[in-house]
């Protein structure tokens, strides 16, 4: 199985690791594309008005332009370290073991913006780009990103995804019919047999649920499989009309 999970806008600082290297990391098909984008992050960042206009930035997220201008140079740490906010907070996966970490850095790929899918463990530097972002001298992020990074997770072959992105990132790169997966909706009881959609627990639910994947460590090859995982660890995920569409229940 191999888990998708959104970016967020905000990133730890700093990092140990070595310089980006776009056909090192997870996908390595699309080393091109990361290219491009982050060629053009870099050459919108030598004009500071010009990269805040195109990046929606406050005074206060000025710093984020130098951020993109390093991008080739800047160290960099892994993805699943990297990014901070609601959903991972939840996950923390700084607190998790040394096997429990391995096991997100085998099943856990991270869509970002300006690189695309990455490996939980691959190596990032900071950086400052949405889904919504259009770059100039580049085609809007979902024509750049779409087609490619649809054939590269063919191409992966993965036996099962299960996909947690936003719907923004779900455009960067459509999961192919060819590969068996499943949308997770978080949503709560509405008390009459029904389903309403969460919003505020949207990103806690999906980080708990992957940090408890992480340190049960299943071995899940499909659909069924997840199920009865999630079954034995007292999550409710549930199975919609659309076969490739789960509901995952918590309480508010």
């Amino acid at each position: 199985m191999k888990i998708l999970l959104p970016p967020s806008e905000t990133k730890h600082p700093g990092g140990t690791g070595d310089p980006f290297d776009p056909a090192a990391v997870a996908l390595p098909g699309l080393h091109e594309h990361r290219t491009a984008v982050i060629d053009a992050l870099v050459d919108l960042a030598a004009d500071e008005d010009q990269a805040r206009r195109v990046l929606k930035l406050s005074e206060r997220q000025v710093g984020d332009i130098v951020h993109n201008r390093m991008l080739r140079s800047a160290p960099t740490m892994p993805a699943i370290d990297r990014y901070t906010g609601v959903l991972f907070d939840a996950l923390d996966a700084r607190t998790l073991s040394a096997a429990s970490r391995r096991w997100l850095g085998e099943h856990v790929w991270i869509h970002s913006a300006p690189f695309g899918p990455v490996g939980a463990l691959d190596g990032i530097p900071s950086y400052r780009l949405a889904a919504g972002t259009a770059l100039p001298g580049l085609v809007a992020m979902r024509r750049h990103w779409a087609d490619a990074t649809s054939a590269a997770l063919a191409e992966a072959e993965p036996a099962f995804v299960l996909d947690l992105r936003s719907e923004a990132y779900v455009a960067l790169g459509p999961i192919p019919t060819s590969v068996p997966s499943a949308y997770v909706r978080v949503v709560t009881d509405d008390g009459d047999g029904g389903a309403r959609a969460l919003n505020h627990f949207n990103k806690k639910s999906k980080g708990q649920l992957v940090r408890a994947l992480s340190e049960s460590r299943p071995r899940i090859g499909s659909l069924r499989s997840l199920l009865i995982w999630a079954s034995k660890h007292d999550i409710v995920l549930r199975r919609t009309e659309d076969d490739r569409v789960l509901e995952l229940v918590v309480t508010e």
